[in-house]
């Protein structure tokens, strides 16, 4: 799979999630913060991040930083996506469903921060299982990960288009 040049594309950036993590030592709480962060075109392309620092900050740009090395390119019918799909990760699942144009984006949290900034319109989405913030994004790039345009699928069946 070839990889995405991040500083050819403009991408719009999106916080999913901050936590902060404390460490408790001898001389009382050491405090962190985690940052999941998400990047995309709006056309296609995303990346999901993760960053940890001493500062909310640093920590955020540490996770976009991440994004923009895990990005993939995602293959768009219109204003939704050309098959149903199933991601998982860990205990978390996420169904995503083609819908139809002015259905809008059904979904929560993670999964619609991640398909806005692809630039997914109409598409219903389910999450089941686990519902933290971290496995259900990931959930989703993997179901994401999963489709294949109408192109590719006439060519694996051996049909012209």
């Amino acid at each position: 799979m070839k990889r995405i040049d991040p500083t050819e594309l403009t991408l719009d950036e999106r916080v999913i999630r901050i936590t902060p993590v404390a460490r408790v030592r001898k001389g009382g709480r050491n405090r962190s913060w985690n940052a999941l962060g998400v990047v995309g075109n709006g056309n296609g392309i995303v990346g999901m991040g993760f960053g940890k620092a001493n500062e909310v900050p640093d920590a955020i740009r540490k996770a976009f930083e991440d994004a923009k090395k895990n990005l993939i390119s995602v293959p768009i019918t219109e204003t939704t996506i050309p098959h149903e799909v199933v991601g998982s990760f860990g205990a978390s699942k996420v169904i995503l469903k083609p819908a139809a144009p002015g259905t809008g984006v059904i979904a929560g949290g993670a999964v619609r921060a991640i398909l806005e900034v692809i630039g997914v319109r109409d598409i219903m989405s389910k999450s089941i299982g686990n519902n933290n913030a971290l496995n259900l994004a990931a959930a989703t790039i993997d179901g994401l990960k999963q489709l294949k345009s109408p192109q590719e699928i006439a060519r694996l069946r051996g049909k012209d288009q």
